[in-house]
């Protein structure tokens, strides 16, 4: 059963720290430069986006650390599963999407699980940074954030990785698709 949110018990705090801890430490080529002690301080005085990298984790996000803002002293974190997170798929892209369907809706869209999960959708920009890291989405697609031209006419974009290339298309925001979910990041 889900925490509520922002609010995460002791077991559950010391069961997703220990993953994001194992899964720093066999991907340092995503974070070379950084040390888990400083992320994990920063992680257990941020409960609530400790609670929101659970979230991640739990549909299947693999949550993990792929920078540093300086600027803003806040670790990012991305979703680095292999593939479109598993408990994140079948959902058109935004509200607007899922009303408008007269049949067959999804039961959520993206847009609105990220924000009930407490994170963001990753723009084109981030997920061709993530595809830096490895081959992602190699047999599934992501949508990303939709610039609003191409939303106010009815279509949304998403992204994969074909012929080791990294590829943009465009559907109407209401379709969707059982290997279509979404990645999203997290700024703590």
């Amino acid at each position: 059963m889900n925490s509520e949110k922002g609010m995460l018990s002791p077991e559950q705090n010391e069961k997703i720290l220990g993953t994001l801890k194992a899964r720093f430490d066999n991907n340092m080529n995503r974070h070379k430069a950084l040390k888990w002690a400083k992320v994990q301080a920063k992680l257990e005085t941020n409960r609530e986006k400790l609670w929101s990298l659970n979230e991640m984790e739990r549909t299947g996000g693999e949550p993990d650390v792929i920078a540093y803002n300086g600027k803003s002293d806040e670790y990012i974190f991305y979703d680095c599963s292999a593939e479109s997170p598993e408990g994140r798929r079948n959902v058109c892209y935004d509200r607007e999407a899922l009303e408008s369907r007269k049949k067959h809706k999804p039961e959520n869209s993206a847009i609105d699980m990220a924000v009930a999960m407490g994170i963001e959708i990753l723009s084109e920009e981030q997920y061709r940074e993530l595809q830096k890291l490895g081959n992602f989405d190699t047999k599934t697609s992501s949508w990303v954030k939709t610039p609003d031209n191409i939303r106010k006419l009815g279509g949304a974009l998403f992204c994969d990785r074909r012929y080791d290339t990294v590829f943009v298309y465009h559907n109407s925001a209401e379709s969707y698709y059982a290997d279509r979910g979404f990645r999203g990041s997290l700024m703590v």
